[in-house]
């Protein structure tokens, strides 16, 4: 028996669905337009999808330490040697 009520509830799940739901209770052909009423499709409209942009990768790079001659560069700071 519940066999039989899940097949009744399936095909009647099923049936329930048609062209006109789908278009938003207007038929086939037509739509809905901003204020609910319902319009005619009027041509196809072609979607061209996006071009792929790939960005370049980013590089850190810090800046070298330019200290005087006779020092080098240790704990934060030029030092002498």
């Amino acid at each position: 028996m519940k066999y039989l009520f899940a097949a009744v509830l399936a095909l009647g799940t099923v049936a329930s669905f048609s062209a006109a739901e789908a278009a938003g209770g207007c038929g086939p052909g037509w739509h809905r337009g901003p204020y609910g009423g319902c319009q005619p499709n009027r041509r196809a409209v072609v979607v061209r999808p996006a071009p792929i942009v790939v960005a370049p990768p980013v590089v850190v790079v810090r800046p070298g330490r330019v200290c005087p001659y006779g020092t080098v560069w240790r704990y934060g700071r030029c030092r002498a040697y």
